[in-house]
C-alpha cells in the first residue's frame, strides 16, 4: 500500500470554487489537514457588478438568468490578493478547481492570443475584459430554454432516448440547449465564438494560459457527451448548433493534468513555475470528491443556493429524472444526483417574511413546532424549479385523516396560507420530502446507511435532525460546509499523485486508515431515529408519498415537461 508518504512534505494543494454567489479558497497541507482559507462574496465585495446573489434575471425573458463572466475574472484576482498572506504560493505543488455546473462562457475568435501573452505587469480584468463574444455567461439557475430542449430531445428520438445516450433528458440549465439557444438567437455571438468553456474548464484556462479541456464528469453536465463513450456524441452535436464539436475542444479525465500554470501566476504571484493545474470539474462532483463518498450505501445532500442529493454506482442507469455523471475520481464508475433550484435563497426569502429576519427565530419555530406539522404541505418555488419542472408559485395544502398512515386514505384540502411558524416548518420539510420521495424513485438507496450533509445550511442542526427523522438513518457532517474547495484541493493532490505515478490511482491512497487525523473524516451530527422515532418515520413515508402525488397533479395542470 503507497499511504500518504506520496505527497512531499511541506507542500501545499489550492482548491478553488467558482460557486453562483462567491469564489473560495481551500489549501490543503501534505498530510491533508486545512492550513487556509478565502471567499470572494460577489455581491458584497464587487458591488459594482449590482448581482443579486451572484446573478442577474432578465426582465424582458421568462426564466434568463445569467452572470457577468468578467466579475469571475476579477473575484478571482481578489481571491489570490487576500489569500496572499496567508500562504507561500511558492509552495503550492497542484491547484484544481470547482466551477457551477452548466455554466458556459463564449471565447471570441482571437482569444487563444490574447489568453496565451498575458502581462504580468497587468490585471487579468484589463486585459480579458474583451475576449468574449458576450459578456452574458447563462447559469445553472435559467430556465428560459425550454424549446430548445424539446428540439434537442426530438432530434434524438425523445427524452429517455437522449437520456441514455448522455445520462440526462433536456434540462433548460444543461450547456447544449444554451448554445442551441445562442446560436438561433445571436447567430452572430456563436459565430464570433472560437471556443465555448464551462465555468471550470474557463477558470482552468486562465490559470494554464491557454484553453482548458473539459473534464468528462462536468461535461456530463451539457447533453452533449455520450456517458458510456465518453466522447462528444456526434448525433446531440449535429442536433444542438453546427460546427459545434471545433467549438468544444477535447474532453479529458477529471484527474488528468490541463498543463502547468502560466508564466502570469508565477511572475506576479510567485508561484512555482512547475505548479501543476489539475482539470477542474463541476461544484457537485467536487463535492463527492470532498466528501470522500465511496461506498454504494451512503447518500450527500448539499444545501447551498441549490440543494443536491447525490450518490455513487457501478453502472449508468438514465432515466426521465435525475441525472448520471461519471464519477470524478474512479474512472469505472459513476455518480447519480438530483437537483432542485429553490435551495437556500427560497428558504432565506421564508425566513425574512416569517421569522423577522433571523436565523435563531427561523430554528425556534422549526423547534418549537411538531413533526408532521399537523399534516401541512407547502410547495415553494421562488425561481422555476427543475425537479418537478413546475413555474414560480406557491401550493399549501393541510393533509387529513393522520391517525391511519396508509397513504391510500390521506385527503387534502388547499388553503391559501399557514401561521409563520408552520410556514418555517412547511419549507424545510416540504424540500426533504420532496428528496426523499425523487431519491427512492430514482433508485437511489432506501433508507440510506448515513446521508453526509454538506453546504451552508448542514451547518443548522435544527435542519439536520430533520434530515435524520424524514430519511430514518444516521447523519454526519464534515469539518467545512464548502465541500466544493475542499474537494478540489483533495483532487489537486490526487491528481498530482497521479502524474507522479504514471497513470491513476484510486484517491483513497491518500488517506487510508488515516481519514480521521485528515480535514476530510465525517463527524456523527444525528443518530438513526430509535423505536419512537420509526413510528414516525412511517408517518413521513406516507407524507413523502402523498407529496409526490399532489406534485404529479401539480405537473400535470401547470408543469413545463
Amino acid at each position: 500500500m503507497v499511504g500518504r508518504s506520496s505527497l512531499p512534505d511541506g507542500a501545499l494543494f489550492l482548491g478553488l470554487d467558482s460557486s453562483t454567489q462567491s469564489v473560495k479558497a481551500t489549501v490543503l497541507s501534505n498530510e491533508l489537514i486545512i492550513v487556509a482559507s478565502e471567499t470572494v462574496n460577489f455581491d458584497s465585495e464587487l458591488p459594482h457588478y449590482k448581482t443579486e446573489g451572484g446573478v442577474y434575471r432578465d426582465p424582458t425573458d421568462d426564466g434568463r438568468i445569467y452572470s457577468p463572466t468578467i466579475m469571475w475574472v476579477e473575484a478571482l484576482e481578489l481571491l489570490l490578493e487576500k489569500l496572499k498572506p496567508k500562504i507561500n504560493f511558492s509552495k503550492v505543488v497542484a491547484v484544481s478547481g470547482s466551477g457551477q455546473q452548466h455554466g458556459s462562457v463564449y471565447w471570441k475568435n482571437g482569444s487563444q492570443a490574447v489568453l496565451s501573452s498575458l502581462d504580468p505587469g497587468k490585471s487579468l480584468v484589463s486585459q480579458l475584459k474583451d475576449a468574449f463574444s458576450t459578456m452574458d455567461s447563462p447559469i445553472w439557475m435559467d430556465s428560459s430554454t425550454t424549446k430548445q430542449c424539446r428540439e434537442i430531445e426530438n432530434a434524438v428520438g425523445g427524452a429517455l432516448e437522449l437520456s441514455k445516450l448522455t445520462g440526462s433528458r433536456a434540462y433548460e440549465r444543461f450547456t447544449g440547449p444554451q448554445i442551441r439557444k445562442i446560436y438561433q438567437t445571436a447567430p452572430h455571438i456563436y459565430e464570433n465564438t472560437e471556443r465555448i468553456s464551462l465555468v471550470s474548464s474557463f477558470m482552468a484556462s486562465i490559470l494554464v494560459g491557454c484553453y482548458a479541456s473539459i473534464d468528462e464528469t462536468d461535461g456530463a453536465g451539457m447533453n452533449l457527451m455520450d456517458i458510456n463513450k465518453r466522447t462528444w456524441s456526434k448525433v446531440v452535436l449535429e442536433a444542438t448548433a453546427p460546427d459545434l464539436e471545433q467549438k468544444l475542444g477535447n474532453l479529458a479525465p477529471a484527474y488528468a493534468a490541463a498543463g502547468r500554470i502560466s508564466s502570469y501566476f508565477v511572475e506576479r504571484h510567485q508561484f512555482d513555475k512547475n505548479c501543476l493545474v489539475i482539470q477542474w470539474s463541476g461544484d457537485n462532483p467536487n463535492s463527492l470528491a470532498g466528501l470522500t463518498l465511496n461506498t454504494p450505501g451512503d447518500l450527500a445532500i448539499s444545501l447551498g443556493t441549490s440543494d443536491t442529493v447525490f450518490g455513487i454506482t457501478a453502472e449508468a442507469k438514465p432515466s426521465l429524472e435525475g441525472h448520471v455523471f461519471p464519477n470524478p475520481v474512479e474512472p469505472d464508475g459513476y455518480m447519480v444526483m438530483l437537483c432542485y433550484k429553490n435551495g437556500s435563497l427560497t428558504r432565506e426569502d421564508v425566513r425574512n417574511q416569517c421569522a423577522e429576519k433571523s436565523w435563531d427565530i427561523f430554528n425556534s419555530y422549526l423547534e418549537k413546532t411538531p413533526p408532521l406539522n399537523g399534516g401541512r404541505l407547502g410547495f415553494y418555488y421562488k425561481d422555476h424549479e427543475i425537479l418537478p419542472p413546475l413555474p414560480v408559485g406557491f401550493h399549501r395544502y393541510i393533509v387529513e385523516n393522520f391517525n391511519d398512515a396508509s397513504s391510500e386514505n390521506l385527503t387534502e384540502r388547499e388553503v391559501q396560507e399557514f401561521d409563520p411558524q408552520s410556514e418555517v416548518r412547511a419549507i424545510v420539510e416540504g424540500q426533504m420530502l420532496s428528496m426523499r420521495g425523487h431519491a427512492e424513485r430514482f433508485g437511489m438507496p432506501n433508507p440510506p446507511k448515513r446521508i453526509i450533509a454538506t453546504g451552508g445550511a448542514s451547518s443548522n442542526e435544527s435542519i439536520l435532525k430533520l434530515i435524520a427523522q424524514i430519511f430514518g438513518c444516521p447523519v454526519f457532517t464534515v469539518e467545512r460546509p464548502d465541500s466544493a474547495s475542499l474537494g478540489a484541493a483533495l483532487r489537486a493532490a490526487h491528481g498530482w499523485l497521479c502524474k507522479e505515478e504514471g497513470g491513476f490511482v484510486p484517491i483513497s491512497r491518500m488517506y487510508m486508515g488515516n481519514l480521521e487525523k485528515t480535514s476530510l473524516g465525517a463527524k456523527l451530527a444525528v443518530p438513526a431515529p430509535e423505536e419512537e422515532g420509526r413510528e414516525l418515520l412511517k408517518k413521513y413515508t406516507a407524507l413523502a408519498r402523498k407529496r409526490m402525488e399532489i406534485e404529479r397533479r401539480l405537473v400535470e395542470k401547470i408543469g413545463r415537461a
